[in-house]
């Protein structure tokens, strides 16, 4: 079933259970969904939005509630952090779980040594190689820093 069609289910079953942090948040999703659909019908690279697209939606989405939860902890905001973090946890349902950092480490100088990188200047060389392999499960935020600190040594 596509990403989309389970969102839409989604929705519904928790417009049935009268949920109603669920209803705003798949709100939220289903027009943000829309929105993209319309910029991809736009202009002169029409086409339809896929699942890719929508991850890709997700990922920012997940990203801006991180960003969000990070503010609200640091000033004390119970009620906005809990609001934030229920969101963060639905919107995660939806993709591959995260590797956690060991995972991550682990990953990074794997590669680093199958690509016999030496310095800091092949990086991107680097990066690149983890996004191939792992593009919806590594956390390329945590990876950077991870991947300066291995290169340096």
């Amino acid at each position: 079933m596509p990403l989309k069609e389970t969102i839409e289910t989604n929705y519904k079953n928790s417009l049935k259970s009268k949920n109603k942090m669920e209803i705003s948040t798949y709100r939220l999703i289903l027009s943000a969904i829309k929105d993209l659909d319309i910029s991809n019908r736009a202009g002169p690279n029409k086409k339809e939005t896929n699942d890719e697209d929508i991850k890709k939606l997700l990922k920012k989405m997940i990203k801006q509630r991180t960003e969000s939860i990070e503010i609200y902890s640091k000033n004390n905001r119970k009620d906005l952090l809990d609001v934030e973090q229920k969101e963060f946890d639905l919107l995660s349902t939806f993709l591959p779980k995260q590797l956690n950092e060991e995972e991550t480490k682990k990953i990074c100088s794997e590669t680093i040594s199958k690509l016999g990188a030496q310095s800091i200047k092949e990086m991107g060389k680097v990066m690149g190689e983890l996004k191939k392999q792992y593009p919806d499960n590594l956390d390329f935020a945590k990876a950077g820093p991870m991947l300066k600190e291995l290169l340096n040594k």
